[in-house]
């Protein structure tokens, strides 16, 4: 039995403003925005070249066992691209602030790429959601 990671929840404010900033400056594209359910809407987009989607949602009840997101709660997610400057430049041309590309160096963080899988940048979407992107060699980009 194989488990997928298809869609994660980003808990948002406005909808349609995370819809915005994750379509035309993250450059996703968008699966879906539907009313699935009387008074619940969900948004499902996805990053280029990625089987995993996020999913805006509003108006869904708590499913049980599980505790509700709070808008901006949600960093660490991360995507992976094999050129980091052309990642950085098409968001910073989009309108995301985008952090300078970053590597780990001796003394912790240092601006400029690094080495194999140690270049990263960062940004949040409008409500404070955190997001790293991190330069993964080509020669993985079919996985």
């Amino acid at each position: 039995m194989n488990w997928t990671l298809e869609v994660v929840p980003v808990p948002v404010t406005d909808l349609d403003r995370a819809k915005e900033f994750y379509a035309d400056g993250c450059g996703f594209a968008v699966d879906l925005d539907d009313e699935v359910a009387p008074g619940v809407r969900i948004v499902q987009l996805t990053p280029p070249g990625s089987r995993c989607s996020v999913a805006l949602i509003s108006g869904m009840p708590q499913m049980p066992g599980t505790r509700t997101m709070t808008p901006g709660s949600l960093h660490g997610l991360q995507l992976c691209v094999t050129d980091i400057e052309a990642a950085r430049a098409a968001l910073v041309a989009a309108g995301v602030d985008a952090s300078p590309v970053r590597h780990v160096g001796p003394a912790g963080w240092a601006e400029g790429k690094g080495g194999a899988w140690n270049s990263f940048l960062s940004f949040e979407d409008p409500d404070g959601n955190g997001w790293i992107v991190q330069e993964a060699p080509s020669e993985l980009s079919e996985r």
